[in-house]
């Protein structure tokens, strides 16, 4: 799905094209459109997980968690595409940091479980197949089986792992970038990940982030500190960055197609797990 594509699903729910902002586009076509933030999912395979996300926000209100809310109950079809409405949050007063996110993820990590529904496992390499589907062609096919032979051992080492936290909810993407801090502080967005599975998926992101991405050491401390351990003194560390690092390398593939530099980032990444590198710096996308 293209942005034009999203524009026509827009267009198709009768809300606002010519004047809807686009803010992002993965998994997900996310416009602004006056006082909402509208989610376009890709397909409809998809329309399950937008539902719960809509029942992980009111839950969340419920629970008093800083986070989106969703300005419509309901996910609506829209000619094959889930469409989700939101309550637009006011501008940003300053970059979401290490520490704010850290702060959150206390917040969410001292949860129980939500009892009007369940939240499902973390499937972090769930995506890793129809990511590949969507690639196609424009990718390697020996890419693709290394990332699928890569996918099956860490699926299977990760079942088996002891944690060192107990397990509960989670969001399931701890990024800064899925913090936004407005006026009132700092708020969760981006939902649709919550899970119930290890604390540790949580933390693993952060360390891949310093390892990978160039986030600065000085960063990575203050969220350690934040929060209170360092995920990367667990024995299971290596295997949830391994999967973490195979779904990442698979879901820039399904762009792929249509933009010659994600296939890049692809063929970057996919190099760097082959050769064992896990000093090649990866690039967000």
């Amino acid at each position: 799905m293209d942005e034009a594509r999203a524009r026509e699903v827009l267009a198709a729910a009768g809300l606002p094209t010519r004047s809807a902002e686009l803010l992002a586009l993965g998994e997900n076509a996310v416009f602004a459109a006056g006082d909402l933030v509208v989610k376009v999912a890709r397909d409809a395979e998809l329309l399950d997980r937008a539902r719960r996300e809509l029942h992980i926000a009111v839950w969340l209100a419920e629970a008093g968690v800083p986070a989106v809310r969703a300005a419509e109950p309901e996910a609506r079809s829209v000619q094959g595409h889930p469409v989700t409405l939101w309550h637009r949050l006011p501008d940003a007063v300053r970059p979401a940091g290490a520490r704010d996110l850290a702060e959150l993820l206390r917040v969410v990590h001292a949860l129980p479980a939500p009892s009007s529904f369940t939240l499902p496992p973390r499937e972090l390499l769930g995506g890793v197949e129809r990511w590949l589907r969507l690639a196609g062609d424009a990718i390697d096919p020996a890419d693709a089986a290394y990332l699928r032979e890569r996918r099956d051992g860490f699926a299977a080492a990760a079942a088996s792992l002891t944690p060192h936290l107990p397990p509960g909810p989670i969001h399931g993407d701890a990024l800064p970038r899925n913090v936004h801090v407005g006026p009132d502080g700092p708020v969760l967005v981006d939902l649709e990940t919550f899970s119930s599975d290890l604390r540790e998926h949580d933390l693993v992101v952060m360390a891949l982030s310093r390892d990978r991405y160039g986030l600065a050491a000085e960063a990575y401390d203050s969220f350690t500190a934040a929060y209170g351990w360092d995920v990367r003194e667990w024995e299971g560390c290596s295997v949830l960055r391994g999967a973490r690092e195979t779904a990442s390398c698979a879901w820039v593939a399904q762009h792929a197609p249509t933009n010659p530099r994600a296939l890049a980032e692809f063929e970057r990444r996919v190099a760097s797990l082959r050769d064992g590198d896990g000093t090649v710096r990866w690039y967000p996308f």
